[in-house]
């Protein structure tokens, strides 16, 4: 990882770092990626995760709801090294914006972390009513399900809870979407982790870093679209390349 020692230095002489992550973050927590053999799309249909399934069949959405919690959630997941050297950046502050297109919440650790968080897919720890806007935690809410009330409808005006998360169909939000472009715009170095930069818009947002001249990386197992262009194209385990640029930083 002859790479990581001249990266650590692009970002300790940074004034703005922002690093965008993906599934491939999260799979050494043990939640399943959506692409590979084992992946989400093998065990469910893009369809089952479109608004209007929802809006068509809200009960019938809501039992795979159960189902895909207990695909993604079914032991406790923890944050991994790669979570926790993105945690321990930004406390120190060399990261000033973590944009993830993942809706788990294992960077939600702190606040110090959630401060400089922007989740452009949502939370699948939380619900939103999708008639008044009113959000709770999830959990609560799918023992609900679990019990039989299906929909689970909202307490203040009776519309029907979704989860958090932005399904087929449905729009980014626009301030979310805005702020991470922005943030793009203006970084110093941009680091694209455990994304295989293949879904748009987030994959936009390294060529918006590197057209206003940011310092590229990527750091993935696998060659993405945008690794031709990156200054620093790092192949391997997020897990083992986050951390050594953690100790990279600090010495």
């Amino acid at each position: 990882m002859e790479q990581v020692a001249p990266l650590a230095a692009a970002i300790r002489d940074a004034d703005s770092v922002v690093a965008l992550t993906g599934a491939g973050i999260s799979t050494a927590s043990g939640i399943p990626d959506f692409r590979s053999d084992s992946g989400i799309w093998n065990r469910f249909e893009p369809e089952d995760f479109h608004y209007r399934r929802f809006c068509n069949d809200p009960k019938d959405f809501w039992e795979d709801r159960v189902e895909l919690h207990e695909t993604m959630f079914g032991e406790k997941v923890e944050p991994n090294p790669a979570h926790d050297a993105l945690h321990e950046l930004a406390e120190e502050g060399y990261l000033h914006t973590l944009v993830t297109q993942n809706t788990d919440g294992l960077h939600d650790s702190t606040a110090e972390t959630a401060a400089k968080l922007i989740e452009l897919h949502g939370n699948a720890h939380r619900v939103v009513c999708d008639s008044c806007g009113r959000k709770t935690e999830a959990g609560p809410v799918r023992e609900r399900v679990e019990s039989g009330e299906r929909p689970p409808r909202c307490g203040d005006c009776d519309g029907i809870f979704k989860p958090d998360v932005v399904l087929f169909g449905e729009q980014l939000g626009k301030s979310d979407l805005q702020c991470a472009r922005e943030r793009s715009r203006n970084a110093d170095v941009f680091l694209a982790i455990g994304s295989s930069l293949s879904v748009e818009p987030a994959a936009s947002l390294p060529r918006i870093a590197e057209r206003n001249n940011a310092t590229t990386a990527v750091v993935n197992l696998d060659k993405t679209p945008f690794s031709a262009l990156a200054e620093y194209d790092i192949r391997g385990d997020v897990t083992d390349v986050l951390p050594a640029l953690c100790e990279e930083i600090a010495d």
